[in-house]
């Protein structure tokens, strides 16, 4: 790692950061400044480690802002996930993946590092879930066989039933949500939706959040697949337009376009209906947020419900801090947290501007 700083190696640019002890900055490995002394520094697997170091970012390879394009996913690996997505009824074994170029055991764990499965699993997922689509529009068993890339019925009569609990006959009964992997300046968010609203939405790196999918499923007795769904498709506009500094969550007078459904008990839904009153630009303490739905006293259930909300950003739960204006917990981290409100305050600031 040394040696890859030194040489300033742009292979590692985004799978490393350094921090250096003397002066409390943390840089990427090709930052053009003087370099340390190795025994100066600390080495780091992301910027948010760094950050939670007590170490602040370089203002002159700037980490935090070029962190997310720094690990964004390698052309190959693009390639694949757009395969799969506009041709999934292709299967592509390891064979055929050699016969490309490219190593099995590579492919598996660069495509798991950057969308959380493998490029089978995921593959796969995306093949079943148009296999379900077809089966509640009532097509015949053949023609979904062939949509799913299985070879015969009865072995996709058995993934069908092994994936959803259920044989293809009873497919329009079976419970399905949507699920879409969102890049943002922030790094990835993960998306989920069906025709009641978005259930979830948080950074993939947000601790707790499989068991938060975990959950979700169990609850609504349903399956996960990824798949294509109009909410998927708003929510990822809105984020786009969000992280321009455009039009979002009440900027310039605009409302979210899509519906939120997320599921909790009647206090979490009081406290999160709560973050939602918040205005752009502005902060709240756990304090005042426990006295404006009238219970001053339940600071601590306040602070416990705003870190059990999973729909992140659209219930701004990085607007309440605490008492002293401290930068308190976050479930996406204390850096993305900051990052979050310095750029609401800048849009807020255009719009009493009027611009």
């Amino acid at each position: 790692m040394y040696r890859a700083l030194v040489e300033r190696d742009a292979d590692f640019d985004g799978r490393l950061f350094f921090g250096v002890k003397s002066t409390g900055i943390f840089c990427r490995p090709t930052c053009a400044a003087r370099k340390p002394l190795a025994r100066s520094v600390e080495f780091f697997a992301t910027a948010k480690d760094a950050m939670f170091a007590g170490y602040r970012s370089c203002k002159r390879c700037r980490p935090m802002e070029d962190v997310a394009a720094a690990r964004a996913a390698p052309a190959w690996v693009v390639a694949l996930k757009r395969e799969a997505d506009d041709n999934p009824g292709v299967k592509l074994r390891d064979a055929d993946l050699q016969a490309r170029g490219l190593d099995p055991s590579t492919v598996r764990r660069v495509f798991q590092s950057h969308y959380g499965s493998t490029f089978q699993q995921y593959a796969r997922a995306r093949r079943m879930g148009l296999a379900l689509s077809a089966v509640r529009a009532g097509k015949g068993i053949g023609v979904v066989t062939m949509k799913s890339g299985h070879a015969s019925e009865s072995g996709f009569r058995e993934a069908f039933e092994r994936l959803f609990g259920e044989t293809p006959a009873k497919g329009s009964g079976v419970r399905v949500l949507m699920s879409r992997w969102i890049e943002t300046p922030l790094g990835a968010m993960l998306a989920v939706a069906d025709d009641a609203g978005l259930r979830v939405l948080d950074f993939v790196d947000r601790r707790g959040l499989e068991r938060q999918i975990t959950r979700v499923r169990a609850k609504l007795g349903c399956v996960i697949v990824p798949g294509a769904h109009r909410y998927l498709d708003a929510i990822e506009r809105e984020l786009a337009k969000y992280f321009a500094g455009e039009s979002w969550l009440g900027h310039r007078g605009a409302s979210l376009s899509v519906p939120l459904a997320a599921e909790g008990t009647p206090f979490q839904r009081e406290v999160w209906a709560e973050l939602q009153r918040i205005p752009l630009g502005e902060t709240r303490s756990y304090g005042k947020q426990a006295a404006s739905i009238g219970k001053p006293d339940a600071v601590r259930a306040v602070a416990r419900a705003n870190g059990e909300n999973f729909l992140s950003l659209v219930i701004p739960c990085h607007r309440v801090i605490g008492a002293g204006g401290d930068m308190t917990g976050y479930g996406g981290g204390i850096w993305r947290k900051q990052w979050l409100l310095d750029h609401e305050r800048r849009m807020a600031g255009l719009t009493l501007a009027g611009v």
